[in-house]
């Protein structure tokens, strides 16, 4: 099946946007591997705003995506922060 020269251009931009936030996402990593070899094994402490706020976009993101990431805090404990 031929594409159009219009489906062509929407390919292009479609895998231009996908990259841009493929470098987002390792960025973000990269920062959150950083933080955890300065705070080493010490414990984080949350407010209450924080732990609401990363509550929020973790059950968006579910379980299996938080592990993927390598999230500081693991995917139970902002599920129970959810919940409560």
């Amino acid at each position: 099946m031929l594409t159009t020269p219009v489906e062509m251009m929407l390919f292009a931009i479609a895998g231009w946007l996908n990259e841009e936030q493929r470098h987002k996402i390792e960025f973000l990593q990269e920062q959150v591997r950083v933080l955890q070899e300065l705070t080493g094994d010490r414990h984080l402490r949350f407010t209450n705003d924080q732990r609401r706020r990363l509550a929020a976009k973790g059950t968006r993101l579910g379980r299996k995506v938080l592990r993927e990431i390598g999230a500081i805090i693991t995917p139970d404990t902002i599920l129970r922060w959810h919940r409560g």
